[in-house]
């Protein structure tokens, strides 16, 4: 048996070297342990989308995560359409005082706030809303498709 530490932040050769098939090993054991589906989230269903009306990712998938908002909101909060509507999910998600910031020791994506969009089947079933700061990163909030709640998606994207 050989252990080795490997850098994951900023990633290193070896990391990266390994990562497919750290992963690999990772997918299994949720399957075998925690009985998760073969069909859940991988990372490449995964989008970082900055948290700007002038980011074309953003504003193409806006409508589609302002209605995932209400549909989880009503669903588990039990809140009334009023209380998750459109101005309601800006306010709330989308109208962050940080300003994006791209320093050349930071990560690629930049700081600021981010929506991570997780795709399946073409369609946002989840988005964790966090914030990339110099020394940490913060999840803001998460929202999910009810109907996937079986994917323990909040638990995957605390993990991940």
């Amino acid at each position: 048996l050989k252990v080795r530490v490997v850098r994951s932040s900023p990633p290193s050769s070896q990391f990266k070297a390994t990562f497919q098939e750290s992963y690999q090993v990772y997918k299994r054991y949720q399957m075998v342990i925690h009985k998760d589906p073969p069909d859940k989230p991988t990372i490449n269903q995964v989008r970082l989308v900055p948290v700007s009306f002038e980011d074309p990712q953003f504003k193409s998938s806006f409508n589609q995560s302002a209605s995932l908002f209400a549909k989880y909101q009503m669903s588990v909060h039990k809140d009334t359409p009023s209380d998750c509507g459109e101005n309601e999910f800006t306010r709330f998600l989308c109208d962050s005082p940080l300003e994006a910031e791209h320093g050349s020791n930071g990560p690629e994506c930049g700081y600021g706030s981010f929506h991570q969009q997780y795709w399946l089947d073409g369609k946002i079933i989840a988005v964790g809303v966090i914030d990339i700061l110099p020394y940490c990163v913060s999840s803001v909030y998460l929202y999910y498709d009810p109907d996937f709640s079986f994917l323990s998606l909040g638990v995957y994207s605390a993990l991940r």
